[in-house]
């Protein structure tokens, strides 16, 4: 929400008044919605927004519809919305390590969005969800769900890829930040996994129709090209 943080950027969500640009295009909001009610809107970081956001939201989450500039009533009562903010994410490194203590961290993080919201905004919300920081085994889940998607991207080039539960282990130590979350996670890929895999493939190293056997030796990842079993003739005709 931060292209929101002006207060001239708020009648982007619902339109142009008469008479200014782009009156005729509708609201990014209420047209969307309007098109499409049955949605999921996000709003990342609703915090950066304007204030007078929070005006147009009222309605929204109170009435569940809004009059958009060109005086149509746009529903949202088919319509989820999920609200992100970062406020109160330095209490939550405070009790990290300790599950023992949420509920005075929760406690704490409700305290720092009141003075950061005002009452009758989040008297307007359903719930409060507060996460916990990323550990170890929520990040190997996440070096499983990246290594699909270099895999896809290998496919294009007729590559497969297969990777050591200790490779996937190092990865995520290496990625392992509980102040920065996963985006850490993201950079170690691309530098240990990434960027080695496509320097070999430039060098020629693996071709179409190889497989690369990633593994984990001295903490350090390993590329070998993985060797197909193939069978002798005379083999082959036992076999059969």
């Amino acid at each position: 929400m931060s292209e929101y943080m002006e207060k001239h950027s708020v009648s982007r969500l619902v339109g142009a008044p008469p008479g200014y640009v782009g009156y005729e295009e509708g609201g990014q909001l209420s047209e969307s919605i309007r098109r499409r009610p049955y949605s999921v809107v996000l709003l990342d970081e609703v915090e950066k927004a304007h204030p007078d956001v929070f005006n147009i939201l009222l309605q929204v989450l109170d009435d569940g519809r809004i009059t958009d500039s060109q005086g149509r009533t746009v529903d949202f009562r088919n319509t989820v919305i999920v609200m992100t903010s970062n406020i109160g994410s330095d209490r939550i490194l405070e009790f990290a390590r300790d599950d023992s203590q949420y509920e005075q961290m929760r406690k704490q993080v409700m305290e720092a969005l009141r003075k950061h919201f005002r009452p009758e905004f989040l008297n307007r919300v359903d719930d409060i969800i507060l996460f916990h920081t990323l550990n170890l085994g929520e990040l190997r889940q996440i070096v499983g769900i990246q290594m699909q998607r270099i895999q896809r991207l290998l496919a294009d080039q007729k590559i497969s890829l297969e990777m050591s539960p200790a490779a996937q282990d190092r990865l995520a130590e290496v990625g392992y930040d509980p102040v920065y979350g996963a985006r850490p996670l993201k950079r170690a890929i691309q530098r240990e996994l990434e960027n080695p895999i496509a320097t070999l493939i430039l060098e020629n190293a693996f071709v179409p129709g190889d497989t690369i056997a990633i593994d984990c030796v001295d903490d350090k990842l390993t590329f070998k090209k993985k060797q197909s079993l193939i069978l002798s003739p005379a083999v082959q005709t036992v076999q059969k």
